[in-house]
């Protein structure tokens, strides 16, 4: 990369135009015409798909490949959501996480049984999908609404005095851990 061309990106340039630019320099490049066909798209998206499938079945490094899916696109759709104005698309990410997290404290119990079966990082993959799917019928807002927000307004009495218990406890050895601190200092 030439040292004009980076000139031409400018420290308040957005990450999708810098992601832009990188993609309309590299396609500039006339050996790689083939992937500028309209008629070559279908076959790149879909045997992208496919060899992603197939590594998620097979390929060492399923796992990071699969958490990465459920983390570096949401990650970046959420952070977009949270520079907009609109409240919707937060709301929309925010449900993407709680029901990430639960997914996540149950799969730490399950992950040992679970992970032996040949298609578990590909089922666990399209689910994470399933859930930041830009669609009605969108993973994370059904398990939210019919499972999660009930059991939270259910139980929303207990949880709140649970905390509030946790919130106690945390800032009593706070308390505690500054005092040893500045008693340590004082010594010293």
């Amino acid at each position: 990369m030439s040292d004009t061309k980076l000139q031409n990106v400018k420290d308040d340039t957005k990450i999708s135009e810098v992601i832009d630019w990188i993609i309309n320099d590299v396609l500039s490049d006339p050996r790689l015409s083939v992937f500028k066909d309209e008629k070559n798209k279908p076959y790149f998206k879909y045997g992208g798909i496919i060899l992603i499938s197939l590594y998620l079945v097979i390929g060492a490094g399923a796992e990071l490949i699969c958490n990465a899916i459920g983390f570096v696109y949401p990650s970046y759709c959420s952070i977009k959501a949270l520079e907009s104005p609109k409240k919707e698309d937060d709301t929309r990410w925010l449900t993407y996480w709680v029901v990430f997290a639960l997914f996540s404290v149950c799969e730490f119990f399950s992950d040992m049984l679970l992970s032996w079966f040949p298609f578990y990082w590909l089922a666990k993959c399209m689910f994470l999908v399933w859930c930041f799917l830009p669609v009605s019928w969108n993973g994370a807002d059904l398990i939210y609404n019919r499972v999660i927000r009930p059991a939270f307004l259910k139980h929303q009495r207990e949880i709140d005095t649970a905390m509030s218990k946790v919130q106690d406890k945390i800032s009593e050895l706070a308390d505690t851990a500054n005092k040893v601190a500045s008693d340590a200092v004082k010594h010293d």
